[in-house]
């Protein structure tokens, strides 16, 4: 079993390379853990500098058991060699479960770490969920009217479109507690 994770690759900030700032030829590569998929690449941005821009939406398919994605912002060198400028590992669960509904994109940015441990930068990017027709729960809650997915319960058999939404635990622990 997988999911299929919408990554859209926005900009990068502040790249260097021994204290020296990039000049350009820079690209990402996506890759996720426990997956045999080979790395995702975006194309390679010539005129931004240490501030180059990409914008460009990677799909990849996510095992259910993978727990990272790692980003890593590249530097073209001589020939067909590069090295990398820094990157990223993120958690899946930052695109997933808690307080993240299904299918919403999310607007994140993540320190990049250089070989040597040392911060090297900020990597932008977006990420959605993207859910299968199949597998959604949310599907049969649809409302008739616009489409719109509503989470809840309907409350009345008489074609009402109320909902009943519950509180998170933790909220109401902590409005106990002050």
């Amino acid at each position: 079993m997988s999911m299929t994770i919408e990554i859209t690759i926005l900009s990068a900030e502040n790249l260097h390379e021994n204290k020296k700032a990039i000049k350009g030829n820079t690209f990402v590569t996506v890759q996720c853990d426990g997956s045999n998929d080979e790395a995702s690449t975006t194309k390679l941005d010539s005129e931004g500098g240490s501030y180059p821009r990409w914008n460009e939406k990677l799909v990849m398919n996510v095992p259910m058991h993978a727990r990272f994605v790692t980003i890593d912002v590249r530097y073209k060198t001589r020939g067909t060699s590069s090295s990398s400028v820094g990157m990223a590992r993120i958690p899946i669960s930052d695109f997933i479960g808690g307080y993240v509904h299904e299918n919403q994109l999310q607007f994140l940015s993540y320190r990049l770490w250089d070989n040597r441990v040392r911060r090297n930068g900020v990597v932008n990017i977006s990420a959605r969920v993207k859910v299968s027709q199949q597998n959604s729960c949310s599907n049969s809650m649809l409302s008739k009217g616009n489409g719109v997915p509503v989470t809840g319960v309907p409350v009345a058999g008489n074609g009402s479109k109320r909902v009943v939404t519950g509180i998170p635990a933790v909220w109401l622990n902590y409005q106990r507690n002050v």
